[in-house]
């Protein structure tokens, strides 16, 4: 799976605004359709308050988080499974990424263009679920034809062609109703028989609800219809109003937009929540490793064990590894220095079988 977010929905949502403010790095928005055309990637830091608290303990002379990578798709409209719009383009952008945040528009502005000329969530999520869901039926049967065809063939072909039909079949009815591959319960057997054909359906989803700045501090009608459809799916929905987010993006200095957020009366960024839920609901954790030249975060895959995490640093760590050095960020911020960390015996030290923990403060030992 790849490890990274796509930005979709329908034209004029907000998704590339969404995206300028994720990124500081402003895609064109206009009031038109199709103003994306060709997909933007942007790479943003993971906010995480345990890397700002390790850099006041542990004072290095640089600090660098955690990165994750969103990508702005043209939007889709009715018909772009066969090909409407910039729907095959659009088709092509969104089997690559790992993750969908689907913004649905939630507010009325008569200054901005609606593409079916009227705002209406639920119609607007079912528009791009029925446009997701043809473009894997088609996907699916074309699968489904050639594997029939192989049930011809040697014995070989024929006993792994019947392994996979009976998937493809019920995939195939569950996608003719407009259910998304990912509600129809595949194991993780099932997933890896077909994960050669980039189901789109079977991505996690997340529903992004772009507000107007009246609706931020109160919940619209249509917020509570994006959350009931997200519910019903098992996904998160998670408000946000573009237009806060994009002036948030333009100050400068944190102070400024601590004082931006505290006066429209928002805790924090509706874009960090965005950023952490993406990059936790794709399995993808921190680890910390800190000294006088660099307290780091690094990002690794749930389950990973202790060597393959010191191949994310360097492959030499991996191939070399020895043991690691382990203690609790939590250990760290209680006791507030490595030392004390050390001397309370909460630093130990782990062998190639340890499976890794978010939060985890990590020294390697390797030899090459």
């Amino acid at each position: 799976m790849s490890l990274n977010c796509g930005i979709v929905g329908l034209p004029n949502v907000g998704k590339s605004t969404i995206f300028s403010a994720l990124t500081a790095a402003p895609a064109e928005v206009a009031n038109y359709p199709f103003c994306t055309i060709e997909a933007n990637v942007g790479i943003v830091s993971v906010p995480d308050v345990r890397l700002d608290t390790i850099a006041s303990l542990i004072p290095a002379k640089k600090v660098i988080p955690a990165t994750f990578e969103f990508v702005d798709i043209a939007g889709l409209v009715a018909g772009a499974s066969r090909g409407e719009g910039l729907g095959n383009r659009f088709l092509a952008s969104i089997r690559e990424v790992g993750l969908i945040a689907h913004v649905v528009r939630c507010f009325d502005d008569d200054d901005v263009t609606h593409v079916s000329a009227k705002v209406d969530p639920e119609s607007d999520i079912e528009t791009i679920n029925i446009e997701l869901a043809l473009a894997d039926l088609e996907t699916v049967t074309n699968r489904w034809a050639k594997q029939t065809r192989l049930t011809r063939l040697s014995k070989e072909a024929q006993a792994s062609a019947q392994k996979v039909l009976p998937l493809l079949e019920r995939l195939k009815a569950g996608l003719e109703e407009g259910k998304a591959a990912r509600s129809l319960g595949l194991d993780e057997d099932e997933r890896a028989l077909v994960s050669d054909l980039h189901l789109i359906t079977l991505k996690p989803v997340i529903y992004v609800c772009n507000v107007d700045e009246e609706s931020i501090a109160v919940e619209h009608p249509y917020v509570r219809t994006v959350k009931e459809i997200a519910a019903a799916e098992g996904a998160e929905a998670i408000v946000i109003c573009g237009k806060i987010e994009a002036e948030i993006g333009s100050l400068e200095s944190e102070e400024e937009k601590r004082e931006f957020l505290e006066a429209v009366g928002l805790s924090e960024s509706g874009l960090n929540q965005l950023i952490r839920s993406a990059y936790h609901t794709l399995g993808m954790r921190t680890f910390f490793t800190v000294g006088p030249d660099e307290d780091r975060a690094w990002t690794f895959r749930a389950g990973m064990k202790a060597p393959q995490t010191a191949g994310i640093i360097h492959t030499d760590f991996e191939r070399g590894f020895i043991r690691a050095e382990v203690y609790k960020s939590d250990d760290l911020f209680h006791l507030g220095s490595e030392l004390k960390v050390k001397e309370a015996g909460k630093l130990r030290l782990e062998g190639k079988e340890y499976l890794v923990q978010d939060g985890d403060i990590m020294h390697f030992r390797f030899n090459v």
